[in-house]
């Protein structure tokens, strides 16, 4: 397996990092190669501007058309197009990362801007009366798996069901199914960890067994069950879940969860 870590943290002696350094190590003594791409060491630029498209830029600037004749044209800048090569070589990929204001951290976010390029991560495929193009279940990165180590401040309690900051699974939603499953990737179910700011050293022992497990099982893992968009559960072209496919009970985000 190859695995790319994709590391957002800018502390190297936090939680984050240990985690970070401990699935290179687990990995690496299994049999697997990684590679890893530590963003506050990088001095990741975080914002998309028009020297990121070189020649290709217009005026005024249009992200996606000139990112798109960029990629196409091979002058996205080198640090982009080595994160997409990176991406292209993993079978998996994993974000660690702090909750922070209820998302990933900027940095973060800012790698997902310059390196999910038009014609690389999306606008691909056939846009047609039965076909939106390739995208939620189908795209360029279809066939790799991804997982979320997420790190919180607050105890579990505040992101269950009725917690005041809601599901943990709805506010990952939107990088799950959004980001992640939308050029094609499988999702596996996201390691949490609650109260951190508050972990001792005899519970990082805990924590370290159990990360250890996630990431010796990721190949056997189920990924979480999104639709696809053009197998037959939507719509086209309004994209609205046909109905009868809600599962009995559910609403929001969970309707695009099959069973």
């Amino acid at each position: 397996m190859r695995t790319l870590i994709v590391h957002a943290h800018p502390e190297p002696k936090s939680l984050n990092s240990s985690l970070k350094d401990l699935a290179v190590s687990t990995l690496e003594t299994a049999g697997h190669e990684v590679q890893v791409s530590d963003l506050y060491a990088m001095n990741w630029k975080a914002v998309v501007d028009a020297a990121d498209y070189g020649p290709d830029a217009s005026r005024p600037l249009k992200v996606a058309l000139d990112s798109g004749r960029a990629f196409d044209a091979g002058t996205l800048t080198p640090d982009v197009r080595g994160e997409q090569e990176k991406l292209l070589w993993a079978d998996t990929i994993i974000f660690q990362f702090p909750l922070w204001w209820y998302s990933m951290p900027a940095i973060l976010k800012g790698w997902v801007d310059r390196v999910f390029t038009y014609h690389f991560a999306y606008g691909v495929g056939e846009h047609s009366d039965t076909r939106y193009g390739d995208r939620f279940g189908e795209g360029t990165l279809a066939g790799r798996r991804a997982l979320l180590s997420v790190t919180t401040g607050g105890p579990e309690s505040h992101y269950a069901a009725r917690g005041i900051n809601g599901p943990i699974d709805d506010l990952l939603f939107p990088i799950h199914h959004g980001i992640l499953y939308y050029p094609g990737i499988e999702v596996l179910p996201p390691f949490v960890l609650h109260s951190t700011d508050r972990m001792t050293a005899e519970d990082y022992t805990d924590v370290a067994k159990a990360w250890e497990h996630r990431l010796l099982t990721l190949e056997s893992t189920e990924p979480i069950a999104f639709r696809q968009q053009n197998f037959g559960d939507y719509e086209i072209p309004s994209l609205h879940l046909k109905e009868g496919l809600e599962p009995a009970g559910r609403g929001g985000f969970g309707l695009h969860v099959r069973g």
